[in-house]
């Protein structure tokens, strides 16, 4: 087992266009609710807009999925953290991509998809592709459409001139003041082919949805939204009344692994 005082070096999947995806992957064993193979759906956790798996919120997962004997895979979009590319050439196809292709290469049989953040568009892009194999999504602070709908309606004029005259635009990071977040034209041009929430989605699994009320970056009626495109009738949404969009406190990441735990038993029970 791995202990959570070292930091283990990710391993490396080369793609064969050559982007490099680091990963960390942990393999339980059989727990809780029973997939079509005799085991539980192992875990997936996809992170957000400039994160990466080294995260509170990743860390906390695979720290419960390996107390638990859950399978679980952590990883890194191309140009986050360990892997390969430059963060101002992606997008969000680019990094459903990367998803996909973690979800194919690196993992079996069905699995549940935590998504946080960007994350959270990722996971229901992923769930549309690969219906087969996901058994169950769970979203924090889900962020679906928010290159159009957050960053794109916020920008003012001139910044709007700035990103069609210089391909990109620098806007203020509340969470590291010293590197602005730089949003390409690209990466805005991407996110209007990836909209999901102005339609129905014919996702059918498991949803449940965490959102902070205090939530600064996301919308807490974003979550309503969610819900209401979804075609699943089985959706469930926390709101948190003092909850960021970080939500990476102690009681925050018990909430977090308590709602991961239910959602496998109610998988399994179906």
């Amino acid at each position: 087992m791995t202990s959570f005082d070292q930091k283990p070096q990710p391993q490396i999947f080369q793609r064969e266009d050559g982007v490099n995806i680091a990963y960390h992957a942990t393999s339980g064993k059989p727990s809780h609710g029973k997939s079509v193979d005799g085991k539980s759906p192992g875990v997936v956790f996809l992170g957000g807009f400039g994160s990466d798996m080294g995260g509170t919120k990743a860390i906390a997962l695979d720290h419960w999925c390996q107390e638990q004997g859950v399978d679980f895979l952590r990883f890194d979009y191309q140009g986050h953290g360990a892997s390969s590319g430059d963060f101002e050439d992606g997008c969000i196809s680019d990094w459903a991509n990367d998803a996909r292709t973690v979800l194919d290469a690196l993992t079996t049989g069905p699995q549940v998809l935590v998504g946080s953040s960007m994350g959270g568009w990722i996971m229901l892009l992923l769930a549309q592709s690969r219906p087969e194999r996901i058994a169950g999504l769970l979203g924090l602070a889900s962020a679906p459409d928010f290159t159009e709908d957050l960053m794109w309606k916020d920008l003012n004029e001139a910044q709007r001139t700035e990103l069609s005259e210089q391909g990109y635009v620098a806007l203020p990071n509340c969470y590291d003041t010293q590197d602005p977040y730089i949003i390409t034209q690209k990466l805005i041009e991407d996110g209007k082919k990836n909209l999901l929430l102005r339609d129905s989605l014919n996702i059918q699994v498991p949803v449940r949805l965490i959102q902070g009320m205090q939530d600064v970056d996301v919308p807490w009626a974003t979550a309503l939204k969610i819900q209401d495109v979804l075609i699943s009738h089985d959706v469930e949404i926390q709101f948190v009344k003092n909850g960021d969009h970080r939500l990476s406190e102690s009681q925050d990441l018990l909430r977090l692994t308590r709602t991961l735990e239910h959602l496998l038993k109610d998988i399994g029970n179906t």
